[in-house]
């Protein structure tokens, strides 16, 4: 048995790692995705600025129903 030594890379490590790119967006859109983060901005340890980010991404699609009574903004 032998053991890998430093510096060396794995054989599994040379071949594709991952999923594509289309199929991630495919799964992001199809699933949807929650984007959330904080950024303050700050001199002397006191907080000066805060802004927060919250989005939803996900696909549209006619024949799931509006979640609003209304009709929408458009």
């Amino acid at each position: 048995m032998t053991t890998a030594g430093w510096g060396s890379v794995p054989a599994e490590a040379h071949g594709p790692v991952g999923v594509p790119l289309v199929d991630l967006l495919d799964r992001v859109l199809a699933t949807g995705v929650v984007v959330s983060g904080d950024l303050v901005i700050a001199i002397a340890e006191v907080p000066l600025i805060r802004l927060s980010l919250h989005a939803l991404l996900s696909s549209v699609n006619e024949r799931v129903p509006a979640p609003w009574t209304d009709g929408g903004p458009l």
